[in-house]
């Protein structure tokens, strides 16, 4: 499992964490001042990547959370049926399907990028 330890007060939007065990982008981040009894508070907002589901959750900033190390690649589309296509990594050349977005149209020979992480592929 690719990911690190880091402190809340470390994070930043548009980085990722693990939010009930499910890789986020985070889209707002908020602290809130230490009061007489006790330490600043962040309040973390965030995307699924893969499942696109909005989480959140509020932590002391000192307290240590999960960063998933997500890899951006390259690959090119050998083939598309449907809403299928199926992709070769311009690494490895090994060759996976992937689901295509409804917002995108690809091409037999068309470069792409995408994001992987344990497995699941999503493209960019």
């Amino acid at each position: 499992m690719p990911r690190e330890q880091k402190q809340v007060r470390e994070l930043q939007e548009g980085s990722y964490v693990m939010m009930d065990d499910s890789p986020c982008q985070i889209n707002g981040y908020s602290t809130a001042k230490p009061g007489k009894h006790g330490s600043a508070k962040a309040r973390v907002e965030g995307k699924g990547v893969f499942d696109e589901k909005k989480r959140s959750f509020s932590q002391p900033v000192d307290a240590k959370v999960w960063v998933p190390i997500i890899r951006r690649k390259q690959g090119q589309v050998v083939s598309v049926s449907g809403n299928d296509a199926q992709v070769m990594d311009l690494d490895t050349y090994e060759t996976f399907t992937m689901r295509i977005p409804e917002s995108e149209e690809f091409e037999p020979d068309e470069d792409i990028e995408y994001l992987e992480y344990e497995g699941q592929r999503k493209v960019v």
